[in-house]
């Protein structure tokens, strides 16, 4: 089927919908939790039931015919991924569970090698935890600093905070892309160019971009990118963590034992080459095989098509939830700024009361603090709702939100 740019801005149709068998098999729900996790197409669902009832073994392990299609089938995924994101050579993609394992693997190897104490690690205010907490933990462990990057009343990070905080002290950037709570795409090229400028490394959680723009790691200039399949219409449990190689090379094992070993002795061991070398045990094969199914999936749709539709929604949904005088956006005032995302409060309603009631109508959104606690203290809350949209979304969900909302507050104001 091809997938043309009125697909993507007709938003009362839905051609994309029928790919998911969830939401076809609840025609009421309107999921709004896309950053969490988003559905599965039957395609991937397809690739990784047929990878156990085809080729059910363990990739790389055995010589017999299973293992061999089993290891090419891993290979090709990994091929998929590496054009996926414009990684220069395959071999630097490293298979991990998740965006959280990858940028773990990072902060706790990377900062064991790079940081004494007195050095600066540069994160931002708006990091999920997942990229905050591994380097409050090496921090404390090598005694470096950690500073933090905040944006202005524009909820944009400017360059000139960009050059205040990366300074002759810092030896490790690592920023999200695009905030999960805000919607904000960072200026990644910008900040990776400052962090070379002093001497430091770029690292970028992707898991809020990967499943809605265009990545070129080449062109955003960065050290290393992390995200996760399950954002990305792939299972759950398979991540990517992509560096270049010569710090995978440097870079000492996350995990040992399995194929990661190249030779073992009474007292000593070698490692495998890259990428093995940071996969440590069975992998999760056909999750694997499920995200480079995935990846096929977006590829026939088009980046073009996909982030044509989802900034179109945003612009809809922002422009409803406008109207509604008790609602209180959250984030860049111009939709054009938000990357799937719309975040927002009801007047004097708690989120989780918000969530709940939404749930009732068949209303999927998140309500909380999104794994973003410093984000939303500096902002003044300390929890709020999260609308975030896929392509598979169109106006009917919209207005359901909008209702469900409206009916949120006649319960708590008729």
């Amino acid at each position: 089927m091809a997938y043309t740019q009125r697909m993507a801005t007709d938003l009362a149709a839905n051609p994309f919908k029928k790919d998911f068998p969830l939401l076809v098999a609840n025609p009421q729900l309107a999921f709004l939790d896309s950053a969490a996790t988003a559905q599965r197409p039957t395609c991937v669902l397809d690739a990784q039931r047929d990878f156990y009832a085809s080729m059910n073994s363990n990739p790389l392990r055995g010589l017999y015919r299973l293992s061999v299609e089993a290891t090419e089938a891993v290979a090709q995924a990994r091929r998929k991924v590496a054009r996926f994101i414009g990684a220069p050579n395959v071999n630097e993609i490293v298979f991990t569970r998740n965006a959280s394992e990858s940028l773990n693997i990072l902060a706790s190897q990377l900062g064991d090698m790079l940081l004494k104490p007195g050095d600066e690690v540069c994160i931002s205010i708006m990091e999920h935890h997942s990229n905050l907490i591994p380097w409050q933990q090496v921090c404390r462990r090598t005694g470096a600093n950690l500073v933090y990057l905040r944006p202005g009343e524009d909820c944009k990070i400017s360059p000139e905070e960009v050059a205040e905080k990366i300074g002759a002290s810092t030896k490790i950037v690592s920023i999200t892309q695009v905030s999960n709570v805000l919607g904000v795409e960072n200026d990644i090229a910008g900040i990776a160019a400052r962090a070379h400028e002093v001497g430091a490394l770029c690292l970028v959680d992707g898991a809020q971009s990967a499943p809605h723009i265009r990545v070129d790691v080449q062109k955003l200039g960065c050290d290393a990118f992390a995200f996760s399949g399950h954002k990305l219409f792939a299972p759950m449990g398979v991540g990517v963590l992509w560096a270049r190689g010569d710090l995978l090379e440097q870079m000492p094992p996350f995990l040992t034992g399995g194929e990661m070993i190249e030779w073992v002795t009474e007292t000593e061991a070698g490692w495998s080459p890259i990428p093995e070398k940071f996969e440590a045990g069975t992998q999760d094969a056909a999750g694997i095989v499920g995200l480079g199914a995935a990846i096929d999936y977006i590829e026939r749709i088009g980046h073009e098509v996909l982030e044509q539709r989802e900034r179109a929604l945003v612009a809809e949904c922002t422009r409803k939830l406008a109207d509604l005088p008790f609602i209180r956006l959250i984030g860049p005032a111009n939709p054009r700024d938000h990357v799937a995302v719309v975040s927002f409060n009801v007047c004097s309603v708690h989120p989780h009361d918000v969530a709940s009631i939404l749930d009732g109508a068949d209303v999927a959104i998140r309500a909380g603090h999104h794994c973003a606690q410093p984000l939303l203290a500096w902002m003044g809350i300390s929890s709020c709702c999260r609308a975030s949209l896929a392509l598979y979304n169109d106006s009917s969900d919209i207005d359901r939100l909008v209702n469900g909302l409206q009916q949120v507050w006649e319960l708590f104001n008729g």
